[in-house]
């Protein structure tokens, strides 16, 4: 069995309000120190056929993990 972690994040020219508003709570509760948050997608796929994962785990991200307009992805396959 193969499996492959994926993350997907804000590509770094976007403003992130999810992130801000972390930040602010981390603030808030006293970690003044934190110089920004950034907020993505973990992803955990696992397969039962060790053939093509790569190619497929490309595909899966371009077509429906990632947005290509607004994310960057990238992915580790473990076997």
């Amino acid at each position: 069995m193969a499996k492959a972690n994926v993350y997907v994040t804000l590509k770094p020219a976007l403003l992130d309000a999810q992130g801000k508003v972390v930040q602010g709570a981390l603030e808030n509760l006293g970690f003044g120190n934190v110089e920004s948050v950034r907020i993505g997608k973990y992803i955990e796929i696992e397969f039962n056929d060790g053939e093509n994962i790569e190619q497929g785990v490309e595909e899966m991200c371009q077509k429906l993990l990632a947005n290509p307009n607004t994310e960057n992805y990238r992915f580790e396959i473990v076997k």
